[in-house]
C-alpha cells in the first residue's frame, strides 16, 4: 500500500513562531514591531494570552508594506516622479 500524504490544511490563525517563519524575519523581529505598534495586526487568543496573527491579515499588511516601497511601486519611483517634474518645467 502506497503512503498518501494528506493535503496540509493552512491553519487561519498563526502563533508568533509561525508567523516569523510565514514572513520570513525573526520572532524577535514581530515582537519588536508589536511592542512598536509597527508591524501586522495581532491580537491575544485563549486564557494563557498567545499573541496570534491572521493569516489574511498578514498577506494584507505584505502587500501594503509592498505598495509602499518606490521598488515595488512604479508611481513612488523618485527617479520617475523627477523626470516627470523636469518635463513639465520645460514645456511651461
Amino acid at each position: 500500500m502506497r503512503n498518501q500524504s494528506k493535503p496540509a490544511i493552512e491553519a487561519a490563525f498563526l502563533n508568533v513562531e509561525a508567523a516569523a517563519k510565514y514572513m520570513g524575519i525573526s520572532v524577535n523581529t514581530l515582537y519588536v514591531w508589536r511592542h512598536r505598534r509597527q508591524g501586522p495586526p495581532s491580537f491575544r487568543m485563549g486564557p494563557g494570552g498567545r499573541v496570534m496573527y491572521r493569516r489574511d491579515l498578514l498577506d494584507a499588511w505584505l502587500n501594503e508594506q509592498q505598495q509602499a516601497d518606490s521598488r515595488s511601486n512604479p508611481a513612488l519611483d523618485p527617479l520617475t516622479n523627477a523626470s516627470r517634474q523636469r518635463e513639465r518645467r520645460r514645456a511651461a
